[in-house]
C-alpha cells in the first residue's frame, strides 16, 4: 500500500481524522434532523461515515487521498465511495456534511456558498472560522455578503485532542442552512456581495462615516437610513445581524 498519496503526505492533505465518539453523534444527530441524500466531503478514514450511513439515507462519501477508498468501500459497502476533491466535485446533494480540512477551510466554505444544490450543511472546521461564520464575537465580511441567503449557526467547540494526529488548533461544529425566504433577492446578490464588501474594507469610524463614503450620500441621509434599520451611528460592520444589511441594502436600493 502506497504510504504517500499523489496529492501529498499528510500535512499537505490537512489529515486530522476525527476519533471523538461524542462530537460524531453530534454531527450525526444534526444531520439527522435534516432531509434528503448526503455527500460527506472528506470521508479519510471512515468515522463519521459509520454514523452517517447509520441513518439508512442515500449516502456518498469522497476523499481526495486514493490510498483510503478501497478501506472505505470494502467498511461500507451500502455507501456510494468516490475518489475526488471536495474542491471539484459538485457539490449538489441536500445534505453536505464532513471533517473539513482545516487548511481547506475557507476555500470549502467559499465553494459551498455559491453552489446551488443544497440546503443543510453540517460542517466540522478550525474552530476559529466557525466562531467568526457565526457571528460569535463579531461577523465578517463572508458572512455578511452570504448572511441573506444563509444561517450559520455554532453547535460547540471540539478540542484538538478528539483527533488524530491533534491538530495544533480545535475545531467547531458549524451548520448552514440555505434561508427558504432569502432577506435579498438572488438578482441582486452580486450586487449586495459588493456592497457588502464594500462596507467592510471602507474607511472610518463607524457605520455612519464607512456608508457616507461607500454610497457618497449626506450624512443627515446615511443617519436616517442607520435610525430605520436600527443601527448605531459608531457601530461597526461586524456588529450587523443579518436582517440589519438587508434593511441596509434595502434602503440604499429603495
Amino acid at each position: 500500500m502506497r504510504t504517500r498519496s499523489r496529492h501529498g503526505g499528510r500535512h499537505e492533505l490537512g489529515q486530522n481524522f476525527l476519533v471523538h465518539t461524542l462530537t460524531i453523534d453530534r454531527i450525526v444527530t444534526l444531520v439527522a434532523a435534516t432531509d434528503g441524500a448526503i455527500l460527506e466531503i472528506g470521508a479519510g478514514g471512515g468515522a463519521l461515515t459509520a454514523g452517517l450511513a447509520s441513518l439508512g439515507r442515500e449516502l456518498t462519501a469522497i476523499d481526495i487521498d486514493e490510498r483510503r477508498i478501497a478501506a472505505l468501500r470494502r467498511a461500507h459497502p451500502a455507501v456510494r465511495v468516490e475518489h475526488a476533491d471536495a474542491l471539484r466535485h459538485p457539490l449538489d446533494s441536500p445534505v453536505i456534511a464532513g471533517n473539513i480540512p482545516f487548511h481547506l477551510t475557507t476555500p470549502i466554505l467559499r465553494r459551498l456558498l455559491r453552489r446551488p444544490g443544497w440546503r443543510d450543511a453540517v460542517l466540522l472546521t478550525q474552530w476559529e472560522v466557525a466562531r467568526k461564520r457565526a457571528g460569535v464575537g463579531g461577523g465578517t465580511m463572508l458572512t455578511a455578503q452570504a448572511a441573506p441567503w444563509f444561517e450559520f449557526t455554532l453547535h460547540g467547540r471540539v478540542p484538538s485532542h478528539a483527533f488524530r494526529p491533534a491538530p495544533s488548533v480545535d475545531g467547531g461544529v458549524l451548520s448552514i442552512t440555505r434561508r427558504t425566504s432569502p432577506l435579498v433577492p438572488v438578482s441582486q446578490r452580486r450586487a449586495y456581495e459588493r456592497f457588502a464588501g464594500d462596507v467592510f474594507t471602507a474607511r472610518g469610524r463607524g457605520m455612519a462615516s464607512i456608508l457616507t463614503t461607500v454610497c457618497r450620500s449626506p450624512r443627515s441621509v446615511v443617519r436616517r437610513h442607520l435610525a430605520q434599520a436600527g443601527i448605531g451611528d459608531d457601530a461597526l460592520p461586524r456588529d450587523l445581524a443579518p436582517h440589519q444589511w438587508a434593511d441596509l441594502w434595502a434602503l440604499r436600493t429603495g
